[in-house]
């Protein structure tokens, strides 16, 4: 299974982040959001697959944030439309479509967007877009029957490890932690995060 940490923004916490080899690094690029990063970290961020987080943005904003910030993924966290999906995949990006939720899986939404992202990500529904602590009920996992690959959000602590293994999902590709690793916003718990790598 592999680790995503998200809502990675200052420099020296990005650089001891990377010393324990995450899979994936998430930095945000939502306004709103108290993790949001305002500019290039004095950080190498070479050695691990960076994630850019968007909500509802415009292509030419995605675009510019890919290019400026040397993005591997995008994750498309607000509701953003097959259309504009589409034409993203068709410029080349790597895509990630979130699906917030409560207490059922968008089965029928989600169909529409398979063809054009690489994975899902299920996250928690809030009126913030993520970063909430918050967890979902798991158990509508079981309904999930498409063949893309997911990553599971939304609260996930160092304690549910062999739950999350207990699903038994081959689906599941890789665990995304956020505000419960957390010692401020967008500063990590390296230590914490330590112990959960080694778990992995």
């Amino acid at each position: 299974m592999k680790l995503k940490v998200c809502g990675m923004r200052e420099a020296d916490n990005i650089r001891d982040l990377l010393e324990l080899e995450p899979d994936y690094m998430g930095m945000i690029f939502y306004e709103k959001s108290p993790r949001c990063v305002l500019e290039m970290p004095k950080a190498d961020l070479s050695g691990v697959e960076k994630v850019g987080v968007f909500v509802n943005a415009s292509d030419e904003e995605i675009k510019e944030k890919a290019q400026t910030y040397g993005l591997d993924l995008l994750q498309l966290h607000g509701e953003e439309p097959v259309d504009q999906v589409k034409r993203l995949k068709e410029h080349g990006f790597k895509l990630i479509k979130v699906f917030s939720v409560a207490d059922e899986l968008p089965i029928a939404s989600m169909q529409a967007y398979s063809p054009y992202v690489d994975y899902f990500l299920f996250d928690t529904k809030t009126p913030a877009y993520g970063g909430s602590g918050q967890k979902f009920d798991w158990g509508i996992l079981k309904d999930y029957d498409l063949e893309k690959p997911f990553f599971l959000s939304g609260g996930i602590e160092l304690d549910d490890l062999d739950a999350i293994r207990q699903l038994g999902m081959r689906q599941l590709y890789a665990i995304d932690v956020n505000s419960r690793f957390e010692l401020a916003p967008a500063v990590k718990d390296i230590k914490k995060i330590k112990a959960l790598k080694d778990k992995l």
